[in-house]
């Protein structure tokens, strides 16, 4: 049996992978990452950066895209609960436009498993989180896009719930990304 379970989505190349937790009364281990494990249940990845970030409750970032130097992303939340986002942006897609959404946290110890060619984001559901990233390609500031997290077209069944409308929070230039009928008068999409 190998250390991770790929678990499909709505969305082909998107996935929620389960890793092998063994635990005691000590605590856990688990692997979080192993490149021969991943080639096993068919994900050949090279990631080449980790980021970690931290935010408080009811902070939301994203949908971020790179222009050029597209990502894929192998993401997961260390501490607190996020509701994680992926929105297919792949020209020619079936799913263009659709998106896929799980929700992470320490205590369930998932990933999701998201390709080149999507805009991501995620929403903070406990009083804060830390959330940590792998990605295939370096981090280019020059070539950063966005999808506005809102996006009637694209509606996000975000778990607004879960938080005050007092706690919502985005970055100033979060809320001003373009639709997704805005971005498709652009020629970003050759790139992605």
């Amino acid at each position: 049996m190998g250390k991770f379970k790929k678990i499909d989505t709505s969305i082909e190349g998107v996935y929620v992978i389960e890793p092998t937790v063994f635990g005691d009364n000590r605590g856990y281990f688990m692997e979080t990452y192993s490149k021969k494990e991943f080639e096993e249940i068919g994900l050949n990845y090279d990631f080449v950066q980790d980021n970690q970030s931290k935010s408080k409750k009811g902070v939301l970032r994203g949908l971020h895209f790179q222009k050029e130097n597209s990502q894929a992303k192998l993401v997961r939340c260390i501490k607190g609960e996020v509701f994680d986002v992926a929105v297919d942006l792949r020209p020619g897609s079936k799913t263009y436009g659709k998106w896929e959404g799980v929700r992470l946290s320490e205590e369930n110890k998932k990933m999701f498993m998201i390709p080149r060619g999507f805009a991501h984001g995620f929403l903070v559901l406990s009083d804060e989180a830390e959330f940590t990233y792998k990605c295939d390609d370096i981090y280019n500031s020059a070539a950063e896009g966005g999808l506005a997290w809102n996006d009637k077209d694209v509606a996000i069944n975000w778990p607004l719930e879960c938080i005050s409308k007092e706690e919502l929070l985005t970055s100033e230039k979060d809320a001003k990304w373009p639709t997704l009928a805005e971005l498709r008068k652009t020629d970003l999409f050759k790139n992605l």
